[in-house]
């Protein structure tokens, strides 16, 4: 019987052997699905990423080649996030006032139909997700406490972006894009939450009180996409 039992035992560790080795080869194929799936995920979010960084890149060359000799005389400024910024209250609004400047009117007349011409290029349209009016205000408000100089600057930056919107978008060059304007532009009053520091650390409350427009793609809307149809 000894005999018998010994091959029963070699007989049943060959088996569990020949399990654990099937076993180890599930799991490195489903590590390697694993490693292969997030390598082509990777790949994938790369070139997404690849695609927007060169419509960024794109577009800001085209805004600033397009603005380059009006930016100094509006008292602007373009960054390469894609956003444009006119820092110079005294052309857009009376202090503490919503209402648009004669100035600025003239200002807007000339900068929003080119900037809307070059928006709405087949290369740059289909990605853009917002166009942003922002309105920025300095800490000041005469005596009053902190967070109430808070609220009345945000009240006052929201009408001043509302005043723009509104001026915008009653252009007659605009009509053509009307319809995709409605569906993109928004105005976003922010109050002094983003002030503009000097290079001594300070903050420039003249540079603060501003209007700025910018853009914001569907990079991350495109990716999240990607990662849904990926999971």
């Amino acid at each position: 019987m000894s005999p018998d039992l010994s091959q029963t035992e070699d007989d049943s560790w060959s088996s569990l052997s020949d399990l654990m080795a099937g076993l180890m080869m599930v799991f490195l194929l489903i590590a390697l699905v694993f490693m292969v799936n997030v390598e082509i995920q990777r790949h994938q979010m790369k070139q997404v990423a690849v695609l927007y960084d060169h419509v960024r890149e794109q577009l800001y060359n085209e805004l600033k080649i397009e603005f380059a000799d009006d930016l100094p005389v509006w008292g602007a400024i373009i960054r390469e996030d894609l956003s444009i910024s006119f820092q110079r209250e005294s052309l857009m609004f009376a202090h503490g006032s919503s209402e648009l400047s004669v100035e600025f009117e003239q200002i807007l007349l000339d900068f929003f139909p080119r900037y809307l011409n070059i928006l709405s290029k087949s290369d740059y349209k289909p990605h853009i997700e917002e166009v942003r009016i922002e309105g920025h205000t300095s800490e000041g408000w005469g005596a009053k406490s902190k967070d109430e100089a808070y609220i009345l600057n945000m009240s006052l930056s929201q009408s001043r972006t509302k005043s723009a919107l509104a001026f915008v978008l009653a252009l007659d060059q605009v009509k053509s894009e009307k319809a995709w304007l409605i569906d993109k532009l928004t105005a976003n009053g922010l109050s002094s939450s983003k002030p503009i520091y000097d290079k001594n650390h300070n903050i420039d409350e003249g540079k603060s009180r501003r209007v700025e427009f910018k853009v914001r793609t569907d990079a991350e809307h495109a990716i999240a996409t990607l990662l849904d149809t990926l999971k």
